[in-house]
């Protein structure tokens, strides 16, 4: 039988492979295996479109994911579906805060009804949440390198350049072990890299501790 981790592993690296890339720098495995269930998380919230066409079965499934927070927060997992298990147990471990999660599922809808992308719902409040299970008391630390890595996601490159100075003065303050957790943000130094280009990035970043 596979191992849940492993699989959502595998599913965060095809997926989102920068993110994947910058969870290999928390040392910790267990808090590894948190960040990537996160990430997982978003993940499958991101596929959807990519599966229906219509977008009230798109939202259909957005709302099925909704319905499922009410059984992680009470810590009642979902049998056999890996996301939601490894949630679960996130969740109670970190006392992580719903808002995050209800937030990023309705930004999801909106979208598929053609709304402009909600960047503190898309990539701030995960942020913050990767850096609250990395250990950081204060995530609001997070908040600027979010807000780079949702304009680069977003091609708004030129904006995510100039917004790292402050996202990497924010960073500053994380607790070293949170760092993986925006350590994306400096990719904007070099959104236009290939993928060796991108992990020499990630690399050097996490190697001076800095954005």
């Amino acid at each position: 039988m596979a191992d849940p981790a492993n699989s959502l592993d595998e599913q965060v690296r095809a997926a989102d492979p920068d993110r994947w890339l910058s969870s290999r720098f928390v040392a910790d495995e267990r808090l590894r295996a948190d960040l990537i269930a996160l990430y997982a998380f978003e993940a499958e919230l991101l596929a959807i479109p990519t599966r229906v066409t219509q977008p009230l079965l798109a939202e259909m499934r957005y709302v099925w994911w909704r319905e499922q927070m009410d059984g992680v927060f009470a810590g009642v997992a979902r049998k056999g579906h890996p996301v939601l298990e490894a949630l679960t147990d996130i969740v109670a471990r970190h006392g992580l805060d719903r808002t995050p999660f209800d937030a990023l599922i309705e930004a999801h809808i909106g979208r598929v009804h053609g709304e402009p992308h909600d960047l503190d719902a898309f990539y701030t409040g995960p942020m913050q949440l990767a850096a609250r299970v990395l250990g950081a008391d204060n995530p609001v630390d997070a908040i600027p390198a979010g807000r780079v890595w949702g304009l680069m996601q977003t091609g708004r490159f030129d904006e995510a350049r100039a917004a790292l100075t402050e996202a990497g003065r924010a960073a500053r303050a994380l607790p070293v072990g949170a760092f993986p957790a925006v350590l994306p943000a400096t990719l904007a130094r070099s959104p236009e890299a290939g993928p060796t280009g991108r992990r020499l990035r990630l690399l050097w970043a996490a190697v001076r501790g800095r954005l």
